[in-house]
This record gives structure tokens, sequence and C-alpha cells, in this order.
């Protein structure tokens, strides 16, 4: 049976761990925890990169902060397109010649 998708930190910590602490192959571990051999070796790195012991890839907490950057970047986007918009509206009632009311 696959290892589910997901899986908890807590599954992942212990996994790393093991691999770290027993010195075995990824492979070997992946196979005796049913964990597919690329995921746990992902995993490792992973850490290996949260502890600054690799510099190819982001650390978590710089993932995080870059996805909630991206998404800030999107909403700012979102409300400038709207700002532009209101801004052109509001431009051509101004240029529009306004009628007047006939004096009685």
């Amino acid at each position: 049976m696959a290892a589910p998708r997901q899986n908890p930190d807590e599954l992942r910590g212990r996994t790393v761990r093991e691999v770290r602490s027993t010195g075995r192959p990824i492979a070997h571990v992946a196979k005796d925890l049913g964990i597919h051999k690329e995921a746990l070796r992902g995993w490792v790195r992973q850490a290996e990169a949260d502890r600054g012991e690799r510099d190819d890839r982001l650390t978590t907490a710089e993932r995080d902060e870059l996805r909630q950057l991206r998404k800030e970047i999107a909403e700012l986007r979102r409300a400038n397109e709207i700002l532009k918009a209101a801004s052109v509206f509001f431009a051509q009632e101004i240029d529009r010649p306004h009628r007047t009311r006939p004096s009685r």
C-alpha cells in the first residue's frame, strides 16, 4: 500500500532523523517505511537546508515567506488594476461636459 500523499511533519522528522542517525541509505529506509525514496530524499535535503547545511535550496521559513510575498504581490496587483480602472472612469467623468438645466 502506498503512503499517504501528504505526510505529517512528525513522520517526516522521524524518518529524516532515522536516515541521519543510522547512516543507512535513503532507499533502504524508504523501503522499510513504505515511503517513496525520492520523497524521503527531498525531506532529507529540505532538513539539511533548514539546518544551514545546504545552499542550493530555500529553507522552509524562506519558502513560507516567498509564498506569502507572492500572495501579497498578487493582491496588490489586483488592487492596482481596480485603482487604474477607477481613475479612468473618473477622468472620463471630469472630461465629459455636463448638461445644464434650462432656466425658467
